[in-house]
């Protein structure tokens, strides 16, 4: 064993002996090494997590030694700054922060070290690995793929190798990822309607210095991601702190202070909505008394049994099928009759079908001439509300209103029953240059899915106080060159199912719009179109006896006939 091999064990043996009463783990002792804290397993408010323990550079080390230490520093860079500083120069730490996007690449990464040369004093060094993703600083995980690389600059000096240039940002790998970080869902009001919550999905880092509870809550004081900016508002004020956070037995006791009004009972609604959905839909305080203090005095207490109307969709669970144009309805052993009105009738050139919410329903259709929409009653008529030959299918939003764009006029339009008015909605400007195939709205009224071209699924939110504006759109897939996206639908606020045709066949993919997560749905026959509500996924396949409507199970590996003859084009409310 080398003289710095053995102080590298010997650090490792030190901290194993200073971190024993906490179940550590120490790999390897020739390097960076993490530390577990179980700690948390039996704290509601907490997390059971490892750490990061990186060491200084050593006078022994080579090139790629000093890189990886360097690599690990960053990684254990948030819970101790102290140690990435050393492997720089002095005019390298002048200049070097840690602020921007965190770059994340696969755990296998390459360090390209040059052939040495006599009395050569500096070098650059490449590191070469796969991109993984970026967490921005407003925490949204960003997915991305293919070579990443980056450049070093290193000096040798008499304590060793030491970088001279380093850019801004850290660079972690996967594992350090899965390490350190927690996929989260925070929770905010819906701008237009304040009536549903809206998930946003952000990675958050464990705080050794807190509970998972407080780093959650503290985030939640901050405003949403990018991708939420203007659609969603927050019954917590801007100037609101935490001052503690502790559990007994069967509750848990949050004191804020800061400008709440004690005697607004709908921001009091809203507050505990937004608190009880942040700690328990990420598994904190599941089953526990919510209490919240205001200055230390009792403001609200949320119980386990209450009422949580923030997430329902109040749409049920009714689903509906397409017979040579007909509407019918679904039982739970499968075919129903025909819808009443007209929209149960068969009559040909009306396709793409949409159903709202609500007891009383509406039902619209894409035809030649524009949107068409009749009610389910006997006496229901067609009517056609929206003009144009270039019209994406209807999608409902949840305040009852109709959206279709228009691609021959590069506009999107509004249709509002109560009013009998189409009006144009505000879109980004260079919506208008893309070739927009499909346009649907989720089920909390705020994020849109946008399909351009034939490869490529955009989202974006409805923004401003009366959520009429399309804004913040963000890539969220792009297939290969010669497929085509063939449908998509909303499972449910935070997940969209993609179908996509490919040379080689189809794939049917369940993507996390908030950090894109990607589940892949297996398939035997060919689709045509999918819908989807929660757990609830249906298909219509074509044979050579006509389509006929598959369910996926329930363990998402099979696919059930729900109606085995003329069964077409599954629609759900909404979504």
């Amino acid at each position: 064993m080398t003289r710095s091999r053995r102080a590298a064990a010997a650090l490792a043996i030190v901290a194993a002996a200073a971190f024993g009463g906490s179940g550590c783990t120490v790999i390897p002792v020739t390097g960076p090494y993490t530390v577990g804290n179980d700690q948390g397993a039996g704290d509601p408010l907490n997390k059971p997590f490892q750490r990061m323990i990186a060491i200084p550079p050593q006078p022994g080390w080579g090139v790629e030694d000093t890189i990886r230490g360097l690599q690990a520093a960053m990684a254990a860079y948030a819970d101790d700054p102290s140690i990435l500083p050393k492997y720089l120069t002095a005019e390298a730490r002048a200049k070097w922060s840690a602020a921007g996007p965190v770059t994340v690449i696969q755990d296998a990464y390459e360090v390209g070290v040059p052939p040495p040369r006599e009395s050569e004093t500096a070098m650059k060094v490449g590191l070469k690995g796969n991109w993984v993703a970026l967490i921005n600083e407003d925490d949204s995980y960003k997915p991305t793929a293919g070579p990443w690389e980056r450049t070093f600059e290193l000096v040798k000096m008499p304590e060793g190798y030491r970088v001279s240039n380093l850019p801004a940002g850290l660079v972690l790998t996967e594992s350090d990822v899965a390490r350190a970080y927690r996929p989260t869902n925070l929770y905010y009001v819906n701008r237009s309607t304040q009536d549903r919550l809206v998930v946003d999905r952000v990675r958050l880092r464990l705080n050794t210095t807190e509970t998972f509870a407080q780093t959650v809550l503290e985030r939640l004081l901050k405003p949403p991601t990018e991708g939420l900016r203007g659609a969603v508002t927050s019954s917590l004020p801007a100037d609101t702190k935490i001052e503690s956070i502790r559990a007994g037995e069967d509750r848990v006791i949050i004191n804020l202070s800061g400008p709440l009004d004690t005697l607004d009972l709908s921001a009091e609604e809203t507050l505990r909505g937004q608190i009880r959905n942040s700690l328990n839909k990420n598994e904190i305080a599941k089953g526990r008394i919510i209490e919240i203090l205001v200055d230390g005095e009792a403001y609200t207490v949320d119980r386990p049994d209450s009422d949580d109307q923030w997430l329902d969709d109040e749409v049920g669970d009714s689903a509906y099928y397409v017979d040579k144009g007909a509407v019918h309805y679904l039982t739970k052993d499968g075919a129903g009759g025909a819808v009443a009105g007209a929209a149960g009738e068969q009559r040909e050139g009306y396709s793409h079908f949409a159903v709202s919410a609500g007891p009383n329903p509406l039902i619209a259709a894409r035809t030649s001439t524009g949107i068409s929409v009749a009610g389910l009653a006997p006496e229901a008529a067609w009517q056609e509300v929206v003009q144009g030959t270039e019209l994406t299918p209807p999608t409902w939003n949840r305040d009852g209103s109709l959206w279709t764009y228009d691609g021959k006029n590069g506009v999107l339009l509004k249709y509002d029953p109560a009013r009998t008015r189409v009006e144009p909605v505000e879109v980004p400007g260079e919506l208008d240059k893309l070739d927009v195939n499909q346009f649907r709205i989720a089920r909390d009224g705020v994020r849109v899915a946008v399909t351009t071209g034939e490869n490529t699924v955009q989202i974006g939110a409805l923004t401003g106080e009366a959520g009429t504006k399309l804004a913040n759109l963000q890539s969220l897939m792009t297939t290969e060159t010669g497929n085509e996206i063939r449908d998509i639908a909303w499972l449910d606020d935070e997940r969209l199912l993609v179908l996509v045709q490919g040379t080689a066949g189809q794939t049917l993919n369940e993507i996390n719009v908030g950090d894109g997560e990607t589940t892949g749905v297996p398939l035997k026959d060919r689709l045509e179109s999918v819908a989807a509500f929660q757990d609830q996924v249906l298909a219509d396949v074509t044979t050579g006896n006509g389509t006929k409507l598959m369910v996926l199970s329930q363990d998402r590996q099979t696919w059930d006939v729900k109606v085995e003859t003329d069964a077409g084009t599954p629609v759900f409310p909404l979504g």
